[in-house]
């Protein structure tokens, strides 16, 4: 299995979480406390969950995670996103699709992430 866990938006890979690097005790301590935050309850949509499940709150921080990359806020972004690599050892990918009325947000746990290869493209003569 690999180590690396994506974030893909619109086909593009946003973010790589390494799992082989070890995550500092700040940052362990972090993710703690945004358990303990969202076990007095989470919104998903127009939905109040109490006491969520750990789909729904991978769910609710894959949402969080959408917004943070749309507003460039890249710190929220990376605890997001180490946030489910550490959660949920198994993800392999977030797959985010979007267009200006509807957002999919797919966990994937059985498809490992290929590193995207640039590919060059040279004018015709």
């Amino acid at each position: 299995m690999s180590h690396i866990m994506a974030v893909i938006l619109n086909g593009l890979a946003e973010l790589e979480y390494d799992r082989e690097k070890p995550l500092p005790d700040y940052q362990a301590v972090y993710l703690d406390r945004m358990d303990t935050r969202m076990d007095a309850g989470i919104r998903i949509g127009e939905e109040s969950i109490v006491n969520p499940d750990r789909n729904q709150r991978a769910q609710f921080i894959a949402a969080n995670l959408l917004h943070a990359i749309r507003n460039n806020d890249e710190p929220l972004a990376a605890a997001l996103c180490s946030y489910l690599a550490v959660r949920l050892p198994e993800l392999q990918q977030v797959r985010i699709e979007e267009d200006q009325q509807e957002v999919s947000i797919e966990l994937i746990f059985d498809e490992e992430y290929r590193k995207q290869v640039a590919v060059p493209f040279y004018p015709l003569h």
